[in-house]
């Protein structure tokens, strides 16, 4: 599967006790149009799996080629995820990141069983695009990728 370049996101959600949560993602493509579905596949064993599959929203950020550093923070096992970058709160209470090409903020339409992972698929609500952000963050070989640059 490393011959399959992709695109690069970090999803995040919220517990029920309001920390919030988010890792990096590959795994992420359009689902339907009418309703707009999208998904996302959240290991089951990262920390955040269940505060994923249990919560009733969550947001995707799609990540620009200079936020390479973002991936690699969430793709790690630590507490301090959101304590670096440009976040805010965004007016579904989840945290938003600055500088994402895009965010795309969903209600949880439905949990799949994916083997290791769950197939996350949420109903769109709301997409920001940040029409100033540049080329997308690449993911190929198990490495990022500038565009711009290749």
């Amino acid at each position: 599967m490393t011959q399959f370049g992709s695109g690069v996101t970090v999803p995040v959600t919220a517990d029920d006790s309001g920390r919030s949560w988010g890792f990096t993602a590959s795994a992420f493509c359009s689902v339907a149009l009418d309703p707009p579905l999208v998904l996302v596949c959240p290991a089951r064993s990262a920390e955040s799996y269940n505060a994923f599959v249990n919560s009733r929203r969550f947001a995707i950020h799609i990540l620009g080629s200079d936020q390479s550093d973002v991936a690699m923070r969430f793709a790690e096992k630590r507490t301090d995820k959101f304590e670096e970058g440009r976040w805010r709160q965004a007016a579904d209470g989840l945290p938003a990141l600055d500088g994402a090409l895009a965010r795309v903020s969903c209600v949880t339409h439905a949990v799949h069983d994916g083997g290791d992972h769950a197939i996350l698929i949420g109903r769109v609500v709301h997409a920001e695009v940040d029409e100033a952000a540049g080329a997308p963050l690449l993911y190929f070989r198990r490495r990022f990728l500038d565009p711009v640059a290749s």
